[in-house]
């Protein structure tokens, strides 16, 4: 065991939340016990304890104290609680090799089954009716050993639950299979000389043996559920070739990743990982990001191009510039992302929370009842009423039932996130499962959201490229879609004279405003024109035309000396549905869910949009001419009408709309400003594919499914169980058996999970 001066060496704790690992849990009812034993702790806000990870997430006040000491005082509490504090690392680490190549952690279930086995013959031999028993002396060798030795582990968390004034799986097994022992030491010690009394030494060594088996198949699949986690962090490369700087380092140098810094430079070899977040310089290349987006086929990279740390290099050896590390990296932030959600609890684990706060004492109510009334009431011996006793205590372990909720978690968020789905939030989880509305915005989001200037008109007496060129003066240092593709276009037009303006004023969900060459000019949209009064003339026709094509329609003004607005200009944008949007369309209306797509673009335009991708504007499926601040309102007035309302969106100003959203999902996008969506949201789609939606809901219902699944087995698992052993009809052998069943039980169900595929 390690020191706890080590555990609390591993921890990096933070100004107000820290995790760690806790060894020795069971149960729902030592999660309860931890989480009690750290809310004591004065600051302590919050305390979230996984049995599956077998880690804690605490949550205190940022002036409680200094971190370290915090942090210490957490751990120690864990340790005066029974529990063993410990690096997070070590908790979803795979077993240490012991002998002979076996894991350290299956040679006391070996050596217990081994010491059971001839204890267990005679039973097999009652079967095949030849009756025979081994000698009182040997089976008392074979039992002790496996009863104190191999299964030391229950009396010890057994007494330290005692000491608490609480109970868990370790106390039930450690006093049914010490009534079982205990009664055959009394028979054989009371037997006269040659005789042979019926003994039960083998019911409690094989109670022990199989619940010891339970345990290490239970950890076994645990550590499956968790291998997301382990996968993530095996992509991170260990060292990065720096190339030199001509200052300080005249030749390539090898360096652990960890030593990076921004604005470094480093080679990337073919076939090697991406050791950093950063843009490529030199070199082409194609990029294998499946670990990001779940997008199987290689991304190409010229210079200027993204790359990101732990995606793997095709065959062009390439030169990068570092621009973030550590904990700002994309892989290190999806890391923590995933840890985030499968740490959470979702609002359905606090009915499993409250039932194991009292189960145990509940439980040894029962067994304590079971034996009364068999020994006083039914006049049975004193060995015949203690087994029905002992079996109410072996099987009514809560190993299932605390192992419900995170099994599933962590296989659901896990396999999601292999196909680019991060869930960030386990209560998002659960509330995507009961989605029937689903918003999206329309630019970056259903359409590709790099618009081209498909047209511009200029009105009579106006030159159509100086008109061009005033409007990409105003749009230059703009970084919207729609001011990039009219400076592209001015850019393309040979021999143009480019324009500077100054005072160039953003007018947000509106357009822009400067002067151009003295000439105070408003480009924007058409409602913006009606709002400042500029009468678009004989060019409101030639609008209306365009935005019936389905383009989105902007307008130069110039404002006149009198206040007047005289209009200069119309420009016409072409955007293209994404290419797998009218699918997703079809998939989520296929679900039954009402949809709805929100624009700030003028109606005809977003009308036509929408009947591309298969949308139904005249039944209400188009919300057009919202400005960005009213997105969230638009999203308010869905949910004030009874619906459970999902959010889609891909920019900053969508922010809002995600944070009012009951779930928001924000999409990675190309155009920036998705860091601020990931945020205010509680899903992430890793790649710009609106066919994830229908994905991520789908995985949230099938993941909130396993739960309910595992919880109602786990409590009929019980609720069946203890009647059946309180009434004789079984015994404490067969109750263990299912009592290790149970639990592997429930995460194998979870793990059904780790098959889902995304449909194509």
């Amino acid at each position: 065991m390690e020191q706890a001066s080590t555990a609390t060496a591993a921890v990096e704790p933070s100004a107000s939340e820290t995790d760690f690992g806790v060894g020795g849990m069971t149960c729902a009812s030592c999660v309860g016990r931890v989480e009690r034993a750290l809310k004591k702790i004065p600051g302590v806000q919050q305390a979230s304890v996984n049995l599956a990870t077998e880690s804690v997430r605490v949550h205190w006040q940022a002036d409680a104290g200094d971190a370290v000491a915090m942090s210490a005082r957490l751990q120690r509490a864990v340790r005066d609680a029974g529990y063993e504090p410990r690096p997070l690392e070590a908790a979803e680490a795979e077993p240490a090799t012991g002998w002979l190549g076996l894991p350290r952690d299956a040679w006391p279930v070996l050596l217990a089954a081994l010491l059971s086995a001839p204890l267990t013959l005679p039973m097999f031999g009652s079967l095949l009716g030849q009756h025979w028993m081994l000698p009182a002396w040997l089976q008392f060798a074979l039992a002790t050993p496996v009863q104190f030795w191999l299964g030391a582990r229950f009396y010890r968390a057994a007494w330290h639950a005692l000491k608490a004034r609480s109970g868990n799986m370790e106390l039930l097994v450690a006093i049914g299979t010490s009534a079982g022992w205990g009664l055959s030491s009394w028979l054989w010690w009371r037997a006269e000389a040659g005789a042979m009394p019926h003994l039960y030494y083998e019911g409690s060594a094989l109670v022990i043996t199989l619940v010891l088996l339970g345990k290490w198949l239970e950890s076994r699949a645990k550590r499956q559920a968790t291998e997301a986690i382990r996968a993530l962090h095996a992509l991170r490369p260990e060292v990065a070739h720096l190339l030199p700087d001509g200052i300080k380092r005249e030749q390539l140098v090898d360096v652990p990743v960890a030593e990076l810094l921004p604005g470094d430079r480093v080679l990337v070899r073919p076939g090697e990982r991406v050791p950093a977040d950063g843009s490529l310089l030199q070199g082409s290349t194609q990029v294998d990001e499946s670990m990001l987006t779940g997008e199987p086929m290689p991304v190409p990279k010229q210079p200027g191009d993204r790359m990101t740390g732990g995606s793997l290099n095709g065959d062009g050896a390439v030169e990068l510039e570092v621009a973030a590390v550590g904990a700002q990296s994309v892989l290190n932030r999806i890391i923590a992302l995933v840890q985030d959600a499968q740490a959470a609890k979702p609002p359905i684990q606090r009915l499993v929370d409250q039932v194991a706060a009292v189960f145990v004492p509940v439980v040894l109510l029962i067994a304590l009842l079971t034996f009364g009334a068999w020994y006083f009431w039914q006049g049975v011996a004193l060995e015949d009423a203690l087994l029905p006793a002992v079996a109410v205590l072996v099987i009514a372990c809560p190993c299932a039932l605390g192992l419900a909720t995170p099994a599933a978690i962590m296989a659901g968020t896990g396999v999601a996130a292999r196909h680019g789905i991060l869930v960030q939030d386990a209560a998002a989880l659960e509330t995507a499962c009961r989605i029937d509305t689903v918003a999206f915005d329309k630019t970056g989001t259903l359409t590709l959201g790099e618009p081209t200037l498909s047209a511009w008109v200029a009105a009579p007496g106006v030159d159509e490229a100086g008109a061009l060129q005033a409007a990409a003066a105003l749009q230059r240092q703009s970084a919207h879609p729609l001011a990039r593709a009219v400076v592209l276009a001015a850019e393309a037009v040979p021999e143009a004279q480019a324009l500077t303006a100054q005072e160039v004023q953003a007018v947000p969900g509106r357009g822009s405003q400067g002067l151009v060459q003295g000439a105070h000019l408003h480009l924007g949209s058409l409602r913006w024109m009606e709002e400042l009064g500029a009468r678009l003339g004989e060019l409101g026709a030639r609008a209306e035309a365009l935005q019936a094509e389905g383009a989105t329609v902007s307008a130069l003004a110039l404002q006149l000396s009198d206040g007047r607005f005289a209009p200069l200009a119309l420009f016409a944008f072409a955007d293209l549905p994404k290419p797998g949007a009218q699918i997703a369309v079809a998939r989520l209306r296929a679900r039954g869910l009402r949809l709805s797509m929100i624009s700030g673009d003028n109606r005809g335009a977003a009308e036509a949009m929408a009947r591309r991708l298969g949308l139904n504007p005249d039944a209400g499926e188009v919300l057009a001419e919202v400005l960005p601040g009213d997105k969230a309102a638009r999203i308010v007035a869905l949910k004030q009408g009874g619906h459970q309302v999902a959010m889609v969106g891909d920019g900053v100003n969508d922010a809002p709309a995600l944070a009012a959203a009951d779930v928001g999902i924000a999409m990675a996008s190309t155009r920036g400003g998705s860091d601020v969506a990931m945020h205010a949201a509680g899903i992430t789609l890793m790649r710009g594919d609106p066919r994830l939606v229908a994905a991520a809901l789908d995985i949230s219902r099938r993941t909130v499914s396993k739960i309910r699944q595992n919880l109602f087995w786990a409590f009929a698992y019980n609720v069946a169980g203890i009647p059946l052993a309180a009434l004789g009809y079984l015994d404490p052998v067969f109750a263990g058996a299912a009592m290790a069943l149970s639990s592997v039980s429930v995460v194998g169900n979870a793990l059904l999970l780790k098959r889902w595929q995304p449909e194509a």
